[in-house]
């Protein structure tokens, strides 16, 4: 898609417009009186991917700068959908990287050297050799069940932390119960959750949406139903998409001498006709 910003701005490119939102939108999406919605920010992304956990620090960040109401929305995307719910520990994760990328074990080591640095920029601290890979849908499941009550955000904070840092299986489902438990989700509810298909439909509809508007990668952004933005990148360029997105679904107001009106006070008189 063609990009539509300065060069300060590139990367993010114009989407099909309203419809967007209205395609996606779930709890916790809520009915604010047109006008004065804050601006919806969806990002389609996946646990188990590092950039995505910097790409939301440097939205916090562009968030922390942006004067107006922000709604922020994560959508479910698995970087490996057929990934098993456990893997095999005898092989290390930079021997697992080194396969994936079809590279050496030093070269693998380079990436995994590189990424914790970048995390660390930002003060995240990877612990790639704790990592436990596994299948995510369930968490993602889950997500979307915090979504309803609010606490999206905070648990997807928590299963960042848990798989990036502390070397937790995200797929396991005593685990998925006890993290939920610890940002303020009933536990029951949780286990119920885990325990039968709910939201699965709900999560396979955002992949399938996904996969239409051409998400290939994550972190994925899409801003205001109208802005799309591949890649974590740097604070100053979301908060140009941030700005771009709220100035163009706000009214514009016309320089005009202001006309005649009704106030709390009372209503302007009509001037007496001429003549």
């Amino acid at each position: 898609m063609r990009s539509t910003l300065t060069p300060q701005g590139r990367g993010a490119s114009p989407i099909r417009g309203a419809w967007f939102s209205d395609r996606v939108c779930a709890s916790p999406c809520t009915d604010y009186p047109r006008g004065v919605q804050p601006l919806r920010v969806e990002i389609w992304s996946d646990v188990a991917c590092p950039w995505c956990w910097v790409g939301k620090r440097q939205l916090e960040a562009a968030i922390a700068e942006f004067p107006h109401e922000v709604e922020v929305v994560w959508r479910a995307f698995e970087l490996d959908p057929s990934a098993p719910a456990s893997i095999d520990t005898s092989i290390d994760y930079v021997q697992r990287l080194a396969t994936k990328y079809r590279t050496s074990r030093d070269g693998a080591q380079g990436m995994i050297d590189r990424m914790t640095s970048v995390g660390a920029e930002h003060g995240l601290d990877f612990r790639f050799d704790r990592a436990q890979p596994g299948n995510t849908f369930d968490a993602h499941r889950l997500l979307h069940w915090a979504g309803k009550h609010g606490l999206q955000d905070a648990l997807k904070e928590r299963l960042f932390l848990a798989y990036m840092h502390e070397g937790k299986s995200v797929a396991e489902h005593e685990v998925l119960v006890a993290l939920a438990e610890e940002v303020g989700l009933d536990p029951d509810g949780a286990q119920a959750v885990l325990t039968s298909d709910s939201h699965h439909q709900d999560v396979r509809g955002e992949q399938a949406l996904a996969a239409e508007i051409g998400v290939t990668g994550v972190p994925f952004f899409v801003v205001g139903g109208r802005y799309a933005v591949p890649g974590a990148q740097p604070k100053d360029v979301l908060g140009k998409v941030l700005t771009r997105a709220w100035d163009e679904t706000r009214p514009e107001v016309v320089e005009v001498e202001a006309g005649d009106g009704c106030g709390p006070d009372g209503c302007a008189i009509p001037a007496p006709a001429e003549g």
